[in-house]
C-alpha cells in the first residue's frame, strides 16, 4: 500500500475546482489519503492532479476502481487491451467541444469521470467545467419552478464519440475492427427521458441535467425547446460558474459527472490524446422521486 504524506488542496475557482498537491495516485493508495481525495471531490466537484506520469492504461483503470465499478461506454468499445478506457484522439475527430455531462443518453449516468492527459498540445486544448447546482440556484424562482417540472429527451444520435470511432474503424484493417463491432456501434441509438432538475444522490442538492445530448423537452416543440434550453443552459455556462484547466502531459482529472458539465476547447493544431475511465452509475430522480427511463434503443 502506498502511504502518502499530508496532501494540499488549492482552490482554482470560486464555485468548483481544486488542485490536489503532494499525492501520487496508484491503485494501492492508502485509505486515509483516498478518503481525503473523496472528501475534496465532494466539496470541489473537480480535482486536478499534476505529474501522474507513472500511470498507464492498466494502473489508470485499477486506480479508478477505488471510486466504484468500471462503467463501460454503452456504444463505443473500450480501447484495445483495456476493460473500460475511452480514448479521445484529436486525429480521429475526437474533439468534445460541446457542453455536456458524460453519457446522459442512457438512464444510468456515470457517477465519476477520471481523465488522463497522454499527449497534450503545447498551446491550447484546455478543458472547462461548470457547476450544475449553482446554475440551478442562480435561476430566478419562476425559472426554478419551471425547470423542476420539465423532462428532457437525451439522445446519442449526434454523439462526438461516434464520429471518432467511425473515423478510427475506417483506418484499421478488418481483422482488428470486425464487421460485428462496426454493426453493433452503428445500429445502437438511445433515447432517454431525464428530469431537467434532479437530486444529487450524495447530498440531495438540486442540479440541472442538460448538455449537448438534449434533443427536446417533453410537451414542447423543437423551437420552443431550443429557446428554453438556451435560457437554462446559459446559467450553467456563465463564466462565474466555471473553472478552466490548462493541461500538461501526465495530468489526471477526476470530476463528479452528476454535478457538472464540461467542454474541451478545440483551439489547437497539434495532436491531443486523453483517456477516460468512468466509474459507478446513478439513475437520476426528480424532486418527486420519479426516475429517468429509457424511451428507445434501436
Amino acid at each position: 500500500m502506498t502511504i502518502q504524506s499530508k496532501i494540499e488542496i488549492v482552490r482554482k475557482a470560486g464555485r468548483l475546482g481544486a488542485e490536489v498537491r503532494g499525492v501520487k495516485l496508484t491503485p494501492d493508495i492508502d485509505n486515509e489519503t483516498l478518503s481525503q481525495i473523496k472528501e475534496a471531490l465532494s466539496e470541489h466537484l473537480v480535482l486536478f492532479f499534476r505529474n501522474q506520469h507513472h500511470l498507464d492504461d492498466a494502473t489508470h483503470e485499477e486506480f479508478a476502481k477505488r471510486f466504484g465499478e468500471l462503467y463501460v461506454h454503452p456504444t463505443v468499445p473500450a480501447k484495445e487491451k483495456t476493460a473500460a478506457i475511452f480514448e479521445l484522439d484529436s486525429q480521429e475527430g475526437a474533439k468534445a467541444n460541446t457542453w455536456h455531462t458524460d453519457v446522459t443518453f442512457v438512464p444510468e449516468v456515470p457517477r465519476y469521470s477520471i481523465l488522463r492527459g497522454v499527449e497534450i498540445p503545447s498551446i491550447g486544448g484546455d478543458t472547462v467545467w461548470a457547476n450544475t447546482h449553482t446554475a440551478f440556484t442562480d435561476l430566478p424562482e419562476e425559472l426554478r419552478e419551471l425547470a423542476e417540472k420539465l423532462w428532457a429527451i437525451h439522445s446519442n444520435k449526434y454523439d462526438y464519440a461516434s464520429y471518432a470511432y467511425i473515423n478510427r474503424i475506417k483506418d484499421r484493417d478488418a481483422e482488428k475492427w470486425s464487421e460485428h463491432r462496426r454493426n453493433v456501434f452503428s445500429r445502437i441509438e438511445y433515447e432517454t427521458r431525464h428530469p431537467v432538475v434532479f437530486l444529487h444522490p450524495e447530498n440531495g442538492n438540486k442540479h440541472l441535467l442538460l448538455g449537448g445530448f438534449v434533443r427536446q423537452f417533453e410537451g414542447y416543440t423543437t423551437a420552443e425547446s431550443a429557446a428554453i434550453y438556451e435560457i437554462l443552459q446559459n446559467y450553467v455556462t456563465r463564466l462565474e460558474n466555471t473553472v478552466r484547466w490548462n493541461w500538461q502531459k501526465g495530468d489526471l482529472v477526476i470530476w463528479d459527472n452528476l454535478a457538472t458539465q464540461h467542454y474541451a476547447i478545440a483551439d489547437y493544431d497539434e495532436r491531443r490524446i486523453v483517456r477516460r475511465v468512468t466509474v459507478s452509475k446513478n439513475i437520476p430522480k426528480n424532486v418527486n422521486g420519479e426516475e429517468s427511463s429509457l424511451i428507445s434503443k434501436k
